[in-house]
């Protein structure tokens, strides 16, 4: 019994050695898959358009990514983006703290190429590949003479990373570039298509912010304002002011963003309230949608006891997104304000969001945003409201 149990042991030892050896065969045979020191594998092309998903290393920034309402934008990501569709791969973003972060993150494998303005350099030309430098800087340069109100900054000497043990991605990537660098305006300006494929270009029709004081008539779609601010819990005026804001009354509105309607829903908010694209600018539709978000926003800050100010939290979440509003919490209550009081309290943070010593910090989940743009908007509102409570009885 001893003796058929001893057999039966070596046997089994001998197939997992065996196993083991084919297993480190195959590694060593596989001509694309390295690994780092890390232990990380580093994939070249080939492993990634198997896998299907490109891991695009970046930071938060107003050039290079940023999450708005449950998008995410950034000309550097946008373009990273239509560099992953063409080799057939969905792109997955890793953003870094700082530049020494990204390096490592690229060198231990945890992303495919860093897709921000590096600068290029001598210390790191042993390990990276750089690319894209001339191609990147033309564009970043014409786009901040496009548009003078903006933050953009060209950088010259700077380009993207690539790892030098993935040339045939680096090689990919350098002449998609070089064959797509005047496509890249295309790229990186929003159009939305919707209904029949038709495609929206940014566009707005202003109106009065009243239509008729006298007959107490904010706009012609006071009926909607009314029948779903019941649904969500608000004064249908309140509803109007924010209907306002956002498209000055224009169920056609579409933004520079790509919001969509009477109350500019982003493509992907519609959907998670039920909106769909065919409906979209539907005012009906378009006003319903608001409300459930509204309502989901509303139980979101549903901590926040006092009515009056949860408003501004839901007003602020709207307009840039909760996870950018949690963040300006987060930090109020890391510096000893009070999370829960919007004026002197969190809008101080919210203000903060849009510079790097404050939307890199650990506390932060969500990164960059423009912070002064969220800061007017509450206000603004807050201010047409009370305009509306004036002029037009309940």
């Amino acid at each position: 019994m001893l003796t058929r149990w001893c057999i039966l042991s070596f046997l089994l030892l001998s197939i997992i050695a065996c196993n083991q050896t084919q297993s480190g065969d195959t590694a060593e045979q596989s001509p694309f898959v390295a690994t780092g020191q890390d232990g990380n594998p580093h994939f070249d092309l080939p492993d990634i358009q198997e896998n299907g998903e490109l891991i695009v290393l970046t930071l938060y920034g107003p050039e290079s990514y940023f999450e708005f309402r449950g998008e995410h934008f950034g000309v550097q990501f946008m373009i990273a983006r239509q560099y992953a569709q063409s080799i057939g791969a969905s792109v997955r973003v890793e953003v870094a703290r700082n530049q020494r972060d990204l390096v490592s993150k690229l060198k231990n494998g945890e992303g495919d190429f860093i897709a921000c303005q590096l600068p290029c350099a001598d210390s790191l030309k042993a390990q990276l590949d750089f690319v894209g430098a001339a191609e990147i800087a033309t564009f970043m340069d014409s786009l901040s003479l496009q548009r003078r109100d903006t933050t953009l900054r060209p950088r010259p000497h700077a380009a993207w990373a690539v790892r030098k043990d993935s040339p045939l991605l680096s090689a990919s990537l350098s002449q998609w570039m070089k064959a797509h660098q005047k496509d890249f305006f295309a790229y990186t300006t929003i159009r939305v298509k919707s209904r029949g494929g038709r495609t929206y270009a940014p566009r707005r029709k202003v109106s009065a912010p009243i239509l008729n004081a006298a007959k107490g008539q904010i706009s012609l779609y006071d009926d909607l304002f009314k029948k779903y601010a019941l649904q969500c819990g608000w004064d249908w005026r309140l509803l109007a002011a924010q209907a306002y804001q956002e498209s000055s009354f224009d169920p056609q509105a579409v933004s520079y963003m790509g919001a969509l309607g009477l109350m500019q829903l982003m493509p992907g908010t519609a959907r998670q309230v039920g909106v769909s694209s065919s409906e979209v600018f539907n005012p009906n539709s378009n006003v319903r949608g608001a409300a459930k978000l509204i309502a989901q926003l509303n139980s979101h800050y549903a901590s926040i006891k006092n009515a009056e100010e949860r408003i501004n939290f839901i007003l602020a979440a709207y307009n840039a997104g909760a996870g950018h509003v949690d963040d300006a919490r987060a930090l109020a209550r890391k510096y000893g304000r009070n999370p829960d009081v919007w004026l002197g309290n969190v809008d101080a943070f919210v203000l903060k969001m849009s510079s790097s010593a404050y939307y890199n910090q650990p506390e932060v989940a969500h990164g960059y945003f423009r912070g002064r743009e969220t800061y007017n908007y509450v206000n603004s509102i807050r201010a047409r409201w009370s305009l509306y409570k004036q002029k037009i009885n309940h």
